[in-house]
């Protein structure tokens, strides 16, 4: 964040200070007064279950300089009607001033390995800025563009979306010169009812660029591809494996890590990746053809992708225990597109390694109508690749069990659970060191603990990955 003093602010986002005027904030802004962040701004923002203005003085006295909310705290305070909206006032004014080159993407699943992956290529051609984790709504985003400084050069920002606007308001607070959609999937039909609905949503972000700004399009994805027609005058770029940046020649090594080509305009260059799974090549891709679009070379892309290390926690994460056995820890998120790509890198890994595969398997949520036959269809995924074991966590995760168990020359085992504990203990009894275990649901079951459970269990120390 550039300096700023609190008179400053206040005339940015329209409030009154209560305090000193001349006080100047130096760090970032930030929402969890936990982790407060020296000189920073906390916002205090009023939740359902959590009144942020209750811990302002905390936040002060951990460090911050002062506090964004819509009363008095006690500490020094810009005093404003909403904070929420102040904050995207306010971040709007950082981007600004600091004027990065600003590249936004969203989509139903991909966004975060893709921004990822694009932040460490850009890392190597100027100062970059990124969304960390998935802070994507109408709070990270402005949290993320208020991290940019007089010396960033790429702001990268991922959008969320959990209805029509959202993108669009997103887009005012850190206007993209490029934007991606990377795909129009399944999650979130509980919000917007059909595909149709999100690729409405997801398709604002298109509609926000200039003449001079770059849309990149996902050839594969039909409802991705037909938003080409909502930008009457960016320029579109595509990717996928039909796309202006393609890949070619995909193999996978004995831990699932795919190499292949990527090419654009004629010319081909090797990636070798460091995360598995045969779905990172598209996301490796969508970077690739973002950073094209930002003006970097793409052989100096392919390079960098070949280098990128995982920068999110609990996304295929691979850890060996001491005695051999590896668990894939995938807890971050799902839904029933990750759920076929993790099994299928699962079944790589067993294939390649001659190891049983377990897949441990919890809820994905935020699917609406769909969820009961998306849960059995991803059980009847699991038996047609072949899973060994399969032990879900969670009633609503029951589906999977139920849709594995149909399937009916399926010679594997499931193990219905019903929550966390009674799934570790089952999973614990029925492992050995030979195995592979893929742990994967959505955020909200929390299953990194089972991940965490088998790793740290007391009879094995976990050890770095194989390479």
């Amino acid at each position: 964040m550039i300096p700023m003093t609190l008179a400053e602010l206040a005339s940015v986002v329209d409030g009154e200070v209560d305090g000193d005027p001349t006080l100047t904030v130096l760090g970032p802004a930030f929402v969890d007064s936990r982790a407060p962040v020296e000189d920073g701004l906390f916002v205090a923002v009023a939740g359902e279950h959590v009144d942020g203005h209750e811990f302002a003085v905390s936040a002060v006295e951990g460090g911050a300089a002062a506090v964004l909310g819509s009363r008095r705290t006690g500490a020094p305070t810009v005093v404003v009607t909403d904070p929420v909206m102040a904050l995207g006032r306010l971040a709007r004014h950082v981007v600004d001033e600091t004027r990065p080159t600003v590249i936004a993407l969203t989509g139903s699943q991909g966004k975060t390995g893709t921004k990822d992956y694009l932040a460490h290529v850009l890392e190597g051609f100027g100062a970059t800025v990124a969304t960390a984790g998935n802070l994507n709504n109408e709070i990270g985003v402005p949290l993320t563009a208020l991290r940019s400084t007089a010396h960033t050069t790429y702001l990268v920002v991922e959008m969320g979306a959990r209805g029509i606007g959202h993108i669009r308001y997103l887009c005012d607070v850190a206007p993209p010169h490029v934007a991606a959609v990377i795909n129009v999937g399944t999650a979130h039909l509980s919000e917007f009812g059909s595909r149709e609905a999100v690729a409405e949503a997801k398709g604002e972000i298109v509609e926000s660029l200039p003449e001079s700004g770059v849309a990149v399009l996902n050839a594969d994805d039909d409802l991705t591809a037909a938003m080409t027609r909502r930008t009457a005058a960016a320029r579109v770029l595509t990717f996928g494996a039909q796309g202006d940046v393609a890949w070619r020649g995909v193999e996978l090594d004995d831990l699932g890590r795919p190499s292949f080509e990527l090419g654009y305009d004629g010319a081909w260059w090797p990636v070798r990746l460091t995360q598995l799974g045969a779905h990172q090549v598209a996301n490796a891709t969508a970077a690739a053809a973002l950073a094209i679009a930002a003006g970097l070379p793409g052989d100096v892309a392919a390079d960098r992708l070949s280098g990128a290390a995982p920068a999110s926690r609990w996304r295929m994460e691979v850890h060996e225990r001491s005695d051999g056995l590896l668990v894939v820890n995938d807890a971050y998120n799902a839904n029933p597109a990750s759920m076929a790509a993790a099994i299928d890198a699962l079944v790589a890994i067993g294939d390649r390694r001659g190891r049983r595969t377990v897949a441990v398997l919890g809820e994905m949520l935020e699917l609406g109508p769909t969820a009961t036959e998306a849960h059995r269809e991803v059980g009847r995924l699991v038996a047609e690749a072949g899973v060994d074991l399969l032990v879900t966590v969670g009633p609503v995760a029951g589906g999977i069990a139920d849709g594995a168990t149909s399937v009916p020359d399926w010679s594997g085992t499931a193990l219905p659970t019903a929550g966390r504990d009674e799934a570790l203990a089952a999973v614990r009894e029925n492992v050995a060191a030979a195995d592979v275990v893929l742990v994967k649901a959505s955020r909200g079951a929390a299953l990194e603990h089972i991940a965490d459970g088998l790793l740290d269990d007391g009879r094995h120390e976990r050890r770095p990955t194989p390479c």
